[in-house]
């Protein structure tokens, strides 16, 4: 079984959209023999969220911390899956997303992987920025989109860590690739099933915005980066 972790603050819009992709996509990891739970991990929603996920037949798991990371974490601490994976609320799934993370974890030599993504919309400044983002991507050895692993392997290189407020997705990634180095297993990027990716930071902050937090990025670097002003706002604002 694969359990899904989809974290979410105040997503009553973009939620139903998602759970919409995701039936699509059960309904063809089942016809396969298959079996998925998707847990909405609410982080203190105050619109229709837990109703919303609740409605559609997904399992709430509450989840108290202001922090992305504990948010991804504690849902996964709930799965009852021997696989797992999480995707953001405002993204959208492939119809193959669940027949290809089981087809992929099934090999030995693969700890995890990422889906991709490609954007909802275009404009000059979000190609840039996208292209941007693969050069990034391909250095780093990792991706964005669904994130999978074994939940075994969640567990053994100790989730995501909670002293990263932004970018504890990479940070995640990264650990899952120090896991797998001496058991010769490698984090892929998985073909054919990029979700569709949200822009509405775009649309809230503008298509070339993405340029101002590559300073704050670079700093990971050094270390869990202290957020505050335009980038607390931005990652724990009225949504994050």
């Amino acid at each position: 079984m694969i359990s899904l972790v989809i974290p979410a603050y105040n997503e009553e819009r973009y939620l139903p959209r998602l759970l919409d992709s995701v039936d699509v996509a059960r309904r063809r990891y089942e016809a396969q023999g298959g079996a998925l739970e998707v847990i909405v991990a609410d982080n203190g929603s105050t619109d229709g969220t837990a109703r919303v996920a609740a409605a559609r037949g997904c399992r709430v798991v509450p989840v108290t911390p202001r922090n992305i990371g504990a948010v991804r974490n504690g849902g996964a601490r709930a799965a009852r899956g021997d696989l797992v994976a999480w995707v953001d609320a405002d993204h959208r799934i492939h119809p193959d997303t669940f027949v290809v993370v089981d087809a992929l974890l099934r090999d030995p030599r693969i700890i995890g992987g990422t889906s991709g993504a490609t954007m909802e919309r275009w404009s000059l400044g979000i190609r840039v920025t996208y292209a941007v983002l693969v050069v990034a991507s391909w250095v780093a050895g990792i991706d964005t989109g669904v994130v999978f692993c074994r939940t075994a392997d969640f567990t053994a290189c100790g989730g995501y860590d909670e002293r990263y407020r932004a970018a504890e997705d990479v940070m995640f990634l990264l650990a899952l690739k120090r896991l797998g180095r001496p058991r010769r297993q490698r984090v892929v990027r998985a073909r054919g099933i990029k979700v569709v990716w949200s822009t509405r930071k775009f649309d809230e902050y503008g298509d070339w915005h993405y340029f101002r937090l590559l300073l704050p990025g670079l700093k990971l670097l050094l270390g869990p980066p202290k957020l505050g002003g335009f980038l607390e706002r931005y990652w724990y604002g009225s949504k994050r």
